[in-house]
């Protein structure tokens, strides 16, 4: 069963460091050099400065970026900034934001999770992890012994039955507030009531959860654990199963939830020049039905118009800059897929991001005009075609998103979906709420 707790959170003094978006930053894995320098910027007190230190060209294996959030920390936490709090709490966050012109808000919660190795117990992954991120995190975890940002974990509950506890506390009291810099407004409520944390952690033991984001901070998290259990038995000690490390950060969602939303990951992808309209129908023909759309922006527009009202896995919609060209691609070779990705189950077989990379950039492009195409990724429709307009590919796909059921069928099964298959927006806020992992 999955073991929820609240727990004392360490959060940043308003009264010293004023307006709470000041000192908030978005995860490490979003933050590129401008915005690295702009929240800098933005206060002394960012919390850039634990999340995603900067590197010196003088820094060394004892002076580095993570001795410096270290050092950070330590001050912060000496001088009042980041206090922690006195009572045991759950963490209600809603986020408001837009998303091609809708509004959505996401209703969950910030709280420790117990760890468990992915496919031994109720927590499942959605995504294969790489070992950079993973050191980098690790190095952070030993330098500032503290979860600094939120893992995002997904749990079923269809009735809403959790979250309906907590919005009848919070409705009433008044949220601390945050404006990231997409717009996306967080308001964070401290939950302390026992009755409604023992019914919500109550309600939530039976439940599965599925990591939405943050596979790199929760297998940090595990090995990070393994390395204090090392520890302790190497003193002659046994770790309590109690103590800080056995246990994460998590932000907790309903599978529900009407604000969670997955966007579409769309592919922009170079390597395959002088690639026309005619030429790219002519090798997807024997696997798939081909429909000329439109031209341009509309072309595109009508193109995503189609996938959207389909609401299928097994269309794309592929748009070849050198003439400005869309075509809608309907799948219809499900045995293509069981002979090239036969150690997958039918339900990975079938999504669109399968479909497209397996079938279409891994096979029948290579196949028939040579090369290796190279993909960057985009989620809006408006990029994909600022970027056809500015050539900076040489072929457009637009990829309907996996579903909430996909990302369930799926890890369930204790298979990862291939990269780039789910785009979670908004992403969780650093600095709302930190989680001390030291056991004194």
């Amino acid at each position: 069963m999955a073991d929820i707790r609240a727990f004392r959170a360490f959060r940043y003094d308003l009264g010293r460091v004023g307006n709470l978006s000041d000192v908030v930053a978005p995860p490490y894995d979003v933050i590129d050099p401008a915005l690295q320098q702009a929240l800098y910027d933005r206060s002394p007190f960012n919390v850039v400065r634990l999340e995603l230190n900067k590197e010196e060209p003088s820094d060394n294996e004892t002076e580095n970026r993570y001795a410096r959030a270290a050092r950070f920390l330590r001050d912060w936490q000496r001088d009042d900034i980041l206090v922690q709090d006195s009572a045991r709490s759950l963490y209600v966050l809603y986020q408001d934001f837009e998303v091609e012109g809708r509004r959505f808000t996401r209703r969950g919660f910030l709280s420790r999770v117990r760890l468990e190795p992915f496919g031994s117990g109720r927590i499942y992954a959605h995504e294969e992890t790489m070992s950079g991120p993973k050191a980098d995190r690790l190095k952070l975890f030993h330098a500032t012994t503290m979860n600094l940002s939120p893992i995002f974990g997904l749990y079923p509950d269809p009735g809403d039955e959790v979250m309906s506890r907590l919005d009848a506390i919070v409705s009433r009291n008044l949220p601390l507030q945050a404006t990231d810099h997409l717009g996306v407004v967080s308001r964070l409520w401290p939950v302390t009531d026992q009755h409604v944390v023992s019914a919500v952690t109550g309600l939530l033991s039976p439940k599965p959860v599925f990591i939405a984001d943050g596979h790199h901070r929760y297998e940090t998290s595990v090995r990070y654990l393994e390395e204090r259990r090392a520890a302790a038995a190497n003193s002659g000690e046994e770790l309590d199963s109690e103590s800080p490390p056995n246990f994460t950060m998590m932000m907790l969602v309903g599978m529900s939830d009407p604000g969670l939303i997955i966007l579409p990951t769309h592919r922009l992808v170079s390597g395959l020049p002088n690639l026309s309209a005619e030429r790219l129908a002519e090798i997807l023909a024997p696997h798939f039905h081909v429909e000329r759309v439109g031209q341009g922006e509309k072309g595109a527009r009508e193109a995503w118009d189609t996938i959207e009202a389909d609401g299928s896995q097994d269309m794309l919609a592929f748009g070849t800059v050198t003439d400005g060209v869309w075509q809608t691609a309907r799948f219809r070779s499900p045995q293509l897929m069981a002979e090239r990705a036969g150690n997958h189950s039918p339900a990975w077989r079938g999504l669109a991001v399968s479909i497209l990379h397996v079938a279409v950039l891994d096979h029948l492009l290579p196949q028939a005009i040579g090369g290796k195409p190279e993909c960057k990724y985009v989620h809006l429709l408006r990029e994909v075609t600022d970027a056809t307009a500015a050539k900076q590919c040489q072929l457009a796909v637009l990829v309907p998103p996996a579903t909430m059921q996909h990302v369930e069928q799926i890890a369930g099964n204790l298979e990862k979906m291939p990269p780039k298959s789910t785009y979670f927006y908004p992403k969780l806020l650093t600095g709302l709420v930190l989680n001390s992992l030291k056991t004194h």
